[in-house]
């Protein structure tokens, strides 16, 4: 009697948690009733593709790692070894008081595993590769303003801390920085200064560089329509419109106005303990940069829609402006996806 030496774990399933780091990653694979073995590799998808199906045969294969730096890359590579693939919000990943204390990449990879296995684990939305890099050249423009803006406040400290009184008229104009570079000063006081207004400038060219970059995306046919249909909402501007596209993508993924709240994070962080249940202020976790512009964009909406004018005013009745700005803005959140769901250009309200 010959000794058979081929393995077929048909019909089984086979999960496997990642541990992802730069430079390897730790796996644990589990069948569906217990953990088999948990070892260190290169960190690459396709190594531990043939790893699994070289092992395990004619499984059916689960792997899961949690988003961080490596974006969806390691996605999309084991997609292409006909590997479904998880890829979960670090928070979602149910964690005990011990485990947070005592975090080696064996527990994370076995705990990934184990959740995986009993299917308590839900994937993230996975965006694709043009709209991804979409999102990359408006997150890199909104990175820059934001440096830009750091810049000019060193800049203001530096001459409060001098004692130096700022001059009258525009900021940042060409005059402003020609009187910055006329002051009389110290040696090394001048240098300071220099290399401070040289900072600005140079993040001040890729400031513009971006600005450009990005309106040329918003002009793209891919986009363009679009675009010019949620600009008809009062108050949305042309970055403000490419945001909500790049950002959200396919809006008919969220089934209700509350899961799309709850995505850009205008929803209220509630700790309820017995009887008492405390409000405290917006969720920290947060689509942040959404919920920014879609705020900034509320203040400019009241202004120009009677509707939304009549709406704050009744909310400041009773709570404060900021309180009442929120709301405002879930309201703008649900124009936005009443046009991009409809493909519907909005049709102001009209207050007799």
């Amino acid at each position: 009697m010959k000794q058979g030496t081929q393995l077929d774990f048909s019909g089984q399933k086979i999960f496997a948690g990642i541990d992802v780091h730069k430079n390897s990653w730790k796996v644990c694979i589990r069948s569906e009733h217990m953990e088999l073995r948990t070892f260190s590799q290169y960190p690459s998808a396709k190594e531990l593709s043939n790893h699994l199906k070289r092992n395990y045969p004619s499984a059916t294969y689960q792997v899961v790692y949690e988003a961080g730096f490596c974006g969806f890359s390691h996605y999309r590579e084991f997609s292409k070894e006909g590997i479904n693939c998880m890829v979960v919000h670090p928070a979602d990943v149910p964690t005990s008081d011990k485990e947070k204390q005592r975090k080696p990449d064996t527990v994370d990879c076995r705990k990934l595993g184990k959740t995986l296995s009993e299917g308590s684990l839900k994937g993230i939305f996975i965006p694709g590769v043009e709209q991804q890099d979409d999102r990359g050249i408006i997150r890199f423009y909104q990175q820059m303003i934001k440096d830009q803006t750091r810049f000019k406040n060193r800049i203001k400290g530096w001459l409060h801390f001098q004692g130096i009184a700022i001059a009258e008229g525009k900021h940042w104009s060409n005059n402003f920085i020609k009187w910055l570079k006329g002051l009389s000063l110290t040696p090394m006081a001048r240098l300071h200064l220099d290399l401070l207004l040289q900072g600005y400038g140079q993040v001040r060219v890729m400031v513009l560089t971006a600005t450009r970059e990005v309106r040329a995306l918003s002009r793209q046919e891919r986009h363009k329509m679009e675009i010019e249909l949620i600009r008809t909402i009062p108050g949305i501007g042309e970055i403000t419109a490419l945001l909500c596209i790049t950002e959200i993508g396919d809006i008919n993924r969220f089934k209700e106005l509350d899961s799309l709240c709850d995505f850009v994070g205008l929803v209220p962080n509630v700790h309820g303990s017995g009887d008492r249940d405390g409000v405290l202020g917006l969720t920290h976790r947060a689509h942040h940069q959404l919920r920014e512009k879609l705020i900034e964009a509320s203040w400019r909406t009241i202004r120009f829609d009677p509707a939304m004018t009549m709406a704050f005013n009744d909310y400041c009745k009773r709570m404060n402006k900021n309180k009442a700005i929120i709301k405002i803005a879930r309201k703008l959140l649900n124009r936005i996806r009443f046009v991009m769901k409809n493909q519907t250009a909005y049709v102001t309200a009209v207050v007799n």
